[in-house]
């Protein structure tokens, strides 16, 4: 079979079946990327041998590169700065050292259990320190978690991906020796981290402008808004990329500009690549999952097995749950984002990376990168509906501390001034005069669950 019509077919099942079990996955412990990686290992050389394809083909390389970059713009889109204020500072200073934390312990973990040299292993912590946005999809969807716990899961996941690429890339330059002495070096360093995302910046919010103005005298019809961001973000990469600077960071930078410059893009858009990105996301996973079926025979799977359990379960829980300890959350929220880190697609992305870089035991480092993607995706996408809904039950018989914050920035006590407060007569007076009020009910879900009194006209809105 000509490979075209082999790659055909698996699109077509990816959206097929996408479609037709998605009524299935949010009822049960299933989810996409188990489904997809679990058809990708079956069709692959170690299964069926039906996709025969290995780290270095270029279908990988392209479909890895388009998605990675449609992502970290999304996460960037998505990072809500604009709503945080000046206070996302505090999240991020608080987030970012337990991402470094997980980062060395996860080196220590790949350099004494599987004998990786120490560059590589840090190289393979800051993998492993990514986690995915596509197993935690459904979770920050579902509008039983308060919406702060559902914030720090999405600020946590678009950030740290922009903290370990920086790590990541560094560190492919000194193993393969692309920079010398301190002048290349410096040379390298503003290439990677002040010139790509310079013109990723710049396209990103000079391009968002422009459709603004456009749109405003012409009034473009929303498809051709939709491909157009597409185009926003391929420009970024290939502008960075042609440069000499980094595409990726090029790719999150120019998300960034369009929110801090207060652009916007037509939500058809945000739509459009949401539902791009996440075919890509499954189109890649079966590639992946096709590629593992080939490597995983070069891994010791004990060894490989041990650090899976070592990252999901004794580096990053604790070290999330030091991190939010001066945080306004209930101990059912700590654990709660203390537990969901998976890694998956992001990991097998950053992975690579370094394969593509040609470093010497980057494909046995993929491969093991691949035995905790797999356990990773396993345990945590079969104990997301579960742990969920145990999450969502306690938020409506108690009164959680998280519930009364909008956002992560309000779990570290940053807020913009005290709300004024109203007596019961004086709002009686309100309620009677020429101009009555809108009131909203904002008590805590299970407050409002099991008081049935209610100021009368009054409208329900969650607190968060």
């Amino acid at each position: 079979m000509p490979e075209f019509i082999l790659i055909i077919g698996v699109i077509a099942i990816v959206l097929t079946v996408t479609a037709l079990a998605s009524g299935l996955v949010e009822r049960s412990p299933l989810s996409f990327p188990m489904m997809f990686l679990g058809l990708g290992f079956l069709l692959g050389r170690g299964g069926l041998g039906v996709i025969d394809i290995g780290p270095h083909s270029p279908l990988l390389e392209i479909v890895a590169t388009l998605t990675l970059a449609l992502v970290l713009f999304l996460d960037a889109v998505k990072l809500q700065i604009a709503e945080l204020g000046k206070g996302w500072l505090v999240p991020a200073l608080v987030l970012g050292p337990g991402t470094g934390i997980i980062i060395g312990l996860g080196a220590v973990a790949l350099a004494l259990l599987l004998g990786f040299p120490w560059l590589m292993a840090f190289i393979g912590g800051a993998i492993l320190a990514s986690t995915d946005p596509v197993v935690l999809r459904e979770i920050v969807r579902d509008g039983r978690i308060p919406r702060s716990v559902r914030q720090v899961l999405k600020f946590e996941a678009g950030t740290n991906d922009i903290i370990v690429l920086p790590v990541i890339l560094v560190l492919i330059a000194v193993a393969s020796a692309q920079a010398g002495g301190a002048a290349q070096w410096t040379v390298f360093m503003a290439k990677l981290l002040v010139l790509g995302p310079i013109i990723g910046f710049a396209i990103g919010g000079i391009g968002s402008w422009a459709m603004n103005k456009v749109d405003a005298r012409m009034a473009i019809r929303e498809e051709h808004q939709a491909l157009y961001g597409v185009g926003l973000v391929l420009a970024s990469y290939a502008g960075a990329t042609a440069a000499g600077g980094d595409g990726f960071l090029a790719s999150f930078a120019a998300g960034v500009a369009v929110v801090v410059l207060n652009q916007s893009l037509c939500e058809c858009f945000l739509d459009f690549g949401e539902i791009a990105s996440e075919m890509a996301m499954l189109l890649a996973f079966v590639l992946f999952g096709a590629v593992l079926s080939g490597i995983l025979g070069s891994v010791a799977l004990g060894p490989a097995l041990i650090l899976a359990a070592l990252v999901i379960f004794l580096i990053r829980p604790p070290v999330l749950g030091l991190v939010l300890s001066r945080a306004k959350l209930s101990w059912e929220a700590r654990a709660f984002v203390a537990w969901f880190g998976p890694r998956g697609l992001n990991s097998l992305l950053l992975a690579l990376l370094v394969v593509q870089a040609r470093i010497p035991g980057s494909e046995l480092l993929l491969a093991t990168i691949g035995v905790v993607v797999l356990a990773s995706v396993t345990i945590h996408g079969a104990s997301a509906t579960p742990v969920s809904a145990w999450y969502g039950r306690k938020a409506s018989r108690e009164i959680l501390d998280e519930e009364r914050e909008a956002t992560v920035a309000g779990l570290f006590g940053q807020h913009a001034g005290e709300v004024p407060r109203v007596s019961v007569d004086e709002l009686a007076e309100l309620m009677s005069g020429p101009n009555p009020p809108v009131i909203l009910d904002v008590r805590a879900r299970a407050s409002y669950d099991h008081n049935g009194s209610q100021i009368p006209g009054s409208i329900r809105v969650l607190p968060d």
